[in-house]
C-alpha cells in the first residue's frame, strides 16, 4: 500500500483535483487538509500503481485549472507517520473552517428522502465574505438548486457549494460569478457533472 500526497492552491480547484485523482484510479480519498492559508492537501491511498497513476492525474488537472500541484508518493509508509495522517478534526478558531475535511464529518442519514442518483456540484469560491453571500443568493435565486454549505480555508477565501441537476447547477454558477463584482474576488466556479462518491461523502448531506 502507500500513501498519495497532492498539495494544491484554492478548495475549489483542490475538489475538482480530487474528484479527478479519485475517478482515474483504484485509490480512496482519506481526506482533504487545510494549510491556513490558499493551499489545501489531497490525501490518497491505495497500491503503489495506483497511487502513482492518480496523482500524475491530479498534476495535469491541476494544470489545466491554471493551478500547481505538488505531489508525492510514500510507498510503504512507516506505521508512525499515521497519526498525523489519521487525526480527530476540529474547527480552526482563527477563521471558523474545518482543520480537515473528512468522510466521518457528515455521516450518510439512516433514512433516504432522495433518489441515489449522484446530483451535480456547483463550487464557487471567492476572496471576501460580501462577496460570497452576494454570489449565494444568486445562485439560489437564479437556478433550482439546493445549498449543501459554505467551507473557509483561511485567509478569506471562502466557498459555497450547490447542487441539482446539471443545467441547473451550470445556470447557478452563471449567476454567482457574475454577481460576484467588484464586492470581492472571484477566484474560481467550476460544475462537476457526476461527483465521485468519495468527494460528495466529505461534504454536508
Amino acid at each position: 500500500m502507500a500513501l498519495g500526497f497532492a498539495e494544491i492552491p484554492f478548495f475549489s480547484v483542490t475538489a475538482m483535483v480530487a474528484d479527478e485523482a479519485v475517478k482515474s484510479a483504484q485509490v480512496r480519498l482519506l481526506g482533504i487538509e487545510t494549510t491556513g492559508n490558499e493551499n489545501l492537501m489531497i490525501k490518497l491511498e491505495g497500491d503503489i500503481a495506483a497511487v502513482t497513476a492518480a496523482l500524475a492525474s491530479a498534476e495535469r488537472r491541476a494544470e489545466q485549472l491554471g493551478a500547481k500541484a505538488i505531489v508525492r508518493c510514500l510507498p510503504n509508509p512507516d506505521e508512525g507517520l499515521g497519526g498525523i495522517i489519521h487525526f480527530p478534526n476540529a474547527q480552526n478558531p482563527l477563521y471558523g473552517g474545518r482543520d480537515q475535511f473528512l468522510p466521518t464529518d457528515y455521516l450518510e442519514p439512516d433514512i433516504k428522502t432522495m433518489s441515489n442518483k449522484q446530483e451535480a456540484l456547483g463550487i464557487l469560491e471567492t476572496q471576501g465574505l460580501t462577496a460570497i453571500l452576494e454570489a449565494t443568493d444568486a445562485m439560489l435565486k437564479s437556478a433550482n438548486v439546493t445549498l449543501v454549505g459554505k467551507e473557509k480555508i483561511g485567509a478569506a477565501y471562502v466557498t459555497v457549494i450547490v447542487k441539482g441537476d446539471v443545467a441547473a447547477v451550470t445556470a447557478a454558477i452563471d449567476a454567482g460569478s457574475k454577481a460576484v463584482g467588484s464586492l470581492g474576488k472571484l477566484i474560481a466556479a467550476h460544475v462537476i457533472a457526476r461527483p465521485h462518491d468519495d468527494l460528495v461523502a466529505l461534504l454536508p448531506k
